[in-house]
């Protein structure tokens, strides 16, 4: 009679280095992209409020600030997705996920970075401090909207966005109010790459019952995600006229516009890998807008 097979399971407790490397990942410095999207309004509305020259120490604020906010909103939404996150194929790797790291040192890890990433913020004025509490909680409710509403990508963009007026006021004590233009331009972008993102995953959603805009817009989401980056580049045409920059920003929106068209040719098939790499590019969407902005600036410096 033959023996039944045996399973030996063998397990290793966790070095030093195996606990640092799933830190590391719970708050996605592996994948950048996610601290690029959220970087590149902050500096469109640097250059905007400093007039082509902002502060260095503010620059450099808020460049940090991008990255330890990014790193914290990563752990808060894997505390919220710890329940949905096995069961995607796409984030079934997460530490949490994988039980490499407890919620409860995810959420420790939140409030650490944030806590962090505030006492930054105490070097600039008090506008922009109090300013700073609406970015923290914008942060911590956005991960648990897509439970509620199929657009929870609107409480992203007023996360990713915020960054704007906070410029302004960390610079020149004021927020004008062709500002709210770009701030709104933020959060249309929001729409427009995590739609994208959500198509990647839109048939893992709909098994799990977990809401997103590429559900909601269905057979529509090319057309919809169109008129969005229109609506978009639109808003950006309108600051740049209320800011009176010249040819070289309005060539930077117009190669950001040839980089939208590039995005719908991957979104032709809705094939995941290539919708994920439509969500990618928007690194560069934003790049060209903010080298358009520096270029200008140069050849047409603010008076007074």
């Amino acid at each position: 009679m033959p023996l039944p097979d045996i399973k030996i399971v063998t397990t290793r407790t966790p070095t030093w280095r195996d606990r640092l490397n799933a830190y590391y990942k719970l708050v996605r410095l592996h994948k950048p992209i996610g601290i690029f999207l959220l970087l590149w309004p902050a500096l469109w509305a640097l250059w905007l409020a400093g007039e082509g020259n902002p502060p260095w120490q503010v620059a450099v604020i808020f460049i940090a600030g991008v990255v330890l906010m990014r790193s914290a909103g990563c752990a808060i939404n894997d505390f919220a997705d710890r329940d949905f996150d096995g069961k995607v194929a796409r984030t079934n790797t997460r530490p949490l996920a994988q039980g490499l790291i407890t919620p409860i040192e995810a959420l420790a890890v939140f409030i650490a970075l944030s806590l962090v990433a505030f006492g930054l913020v105490l070097m600039l004025n008090r506008q922009t401090v109090a300013m700073s509490v609406v970015a923290v909680v914008l942060a911590m409710i956005y991960p648990f909207m897509k439970r509620y509403t199929h657009v929870p990508q609107v409480f992203l963009g007023a996360a990713f966005g915020w960054a704007v007026p906070m410029a302004f006021t960390a610079i020149q004590g004021s927020i004008p109010g062709w500002v709210w233009v770009l701030f709104a331009a933020a959060v249309v972008w929001a729409l427009v790459y995590d739609t994208e993102y959500a198509m990647v995953d839109r048939e893992d959603d709909l098994k799990i019952g977990i809401k997103s805009t590429a559900i909601l817009f269905g057979r529509h989401d090319r057309l919809i995600i169109a008129l969005l980056q229109l609506l978009m580049l639109a808003l950006l045409m309108i600051v740049g006229a209320a800011a009176e920059r010249g040819w070289a920003y309005f060539a930077g929106l117009g190669v950001a516009g040839l980089l939208a068209l590039y995005q719908q040719y991957l979104l032709r098939e809705r094939e995941p890998a290539a919708c994920f790499q439509a969500f990618l590019n928007n690194s560069y969407f934003g790049m060209a807008i903010f080298l358009g902005l520096v270029v200008d600036y140069q050849l047409q410096p603010a008076v007074g």
